[in-house]
């Protein structure tokens, strides 16, 4: 990896990756959900890597926006994930 970009395009990268990171949490608390009644471990699971994806989130949304744009009770109530700390 030695491609030397501007910050525009770093920042056009972080974005991408945001924005994925976002799918996948919402990928992931769908799944949860839906494993809920009939895979208690798939649900736990699946719950386990939404919140990974969701520190990911967090992370890059500080670098987009240092002053804290989304914080954490309004996403944890707008996932319906547990905020484990």
């Amino acid at each position: 990896m030695t491609d030397v970009v501007d910050a525009d395009e770093l920042l056009r990268r972080i974005r991408r990756g945001r924005d994925r990171a976002a799918e996948e949490e919402r990928a992931w608390q769908e799944r949860a959900r839906s494993l809920t009644a009939t895979d208690p471990d798939g649900a736990r699971e699946a719950a386990v890597r939404a919140l990974a994806f969701e520190a990911v989130l967090r992370a890059l949304d500080e670098i987009v926006d240092p002053g804290g744009a989304h914080p954490g009770g309004a996403r944890e109530a707008e996932s319906g994930v547990r905020q484990v700390t």
